[in-house]
């Protein structure tokens, strides 16, 4: 069983009309364990007190590369922030051919570098893209084997690539790289809306059975989009996890 923590862009829709204080708290009421958020600035240590005074945590950080530019701002947050995990993505452009991920791969292991010395790591959040082939490979698999240091905040609904690949093998297979799991479940149809977690087509619990305790930290709920109300799904995805015994019960 692992904590549930939650990537606050499923709620995006709501920062406007409700603000980030009543977000937080409308999370921490649902049960979560943790956030996952994106812009902590100014003050990322008095974002991760509100956090707390709330009773969860930040369990990692979707923040900018941590190229020249940003390391040392990186570094900082995500010590302010006390996590260990810090996230990155990429798009399309960016694995279509060879020459492409290999250019991503030398600006990962760059960035791999750059926090390991700091004590962190660098995970990558996939979309489905990764999971199509290029020149008869996976471009996930290329990227990982051109950077063994890489760690994966997988995406469990991208990595299928809608049906294309078995994700329950891909996290057995990549488990050791593995200390997120960006749990979200859906119709596996293109741009179809998401759904709820345990109401789409993955099958959940087979998922994350299979992946390596003593290397996943974090289930992070995600959803892109829904075909319900946010909210109640965001509800019914942590009841989920618990219920079927995924989720550790909060402390």
């Amino acid at each position: 069983m692992y904590p549930v923590s939650i990537q606050l862009y499923t709620v995006r829709q709501y920062l406007e009309s409700e603000g980030p204080e009543a977000i937080l708290n409308h999370i921490a009421k649902a049960g979560y364990d943790a956030v996952e958020p994106g812009e902590v600035s100014p003050d990322p240590a008095g974002y991760l007190r509100r956090v707390k005074d709330l009773g969860m945590t930040v369990s990692s950080w979707f923040g900018p590369f941590p190229d020249a530019e940003h390391v040392n701002e990186v570094i900082d947050t995500a010590k302010a922030l006390e996590v260990e995990n810090v996230v990155c993505g990429f798009w399309i452009p960016d694995f279509e051919s060879i020459e492409a991920i290999g250019r991503t791969a030398e600006k990962l292991r760059e960035g791999i570098h750059a926090l390991h010395s700091a004590g962190l790591n660098l995970c990558m959040h996939n979309h489905w893209f990764e999971f199509d082939l290029v020149d008869g490979q996976l471009a996930m698999d290329r990227l990982l084997n051109a950077c063994p240091g890489l760690k994966l905040e997988l995406d469990i609904y991208w990595a299928s690539n809608f049906g294309a690949i078995d994700a329950q093998t891909v996290v057995r297979t990549r488990s050791d790289c593995i200390p997120l799991l960006h749990v979200k479940d859906g119709p596996l149809v293109k741009d179809e809306p998401q759904t709820a977690v345990g109401q789409g087509k993955l099958d959940i619990p087979a998922i994350i059975n299979v992946a390596d305790p003593k290397v996943l930290k974090w289930l992070v709920v995600e959803l892109d989009n829904c075909a319900t109300d946010m909210w109640t799904a965001v509800e019914e995805s942590v009841a989920y996890l618990r219920r079927f015994g995924l989720a550790a019960p909060r402390a």
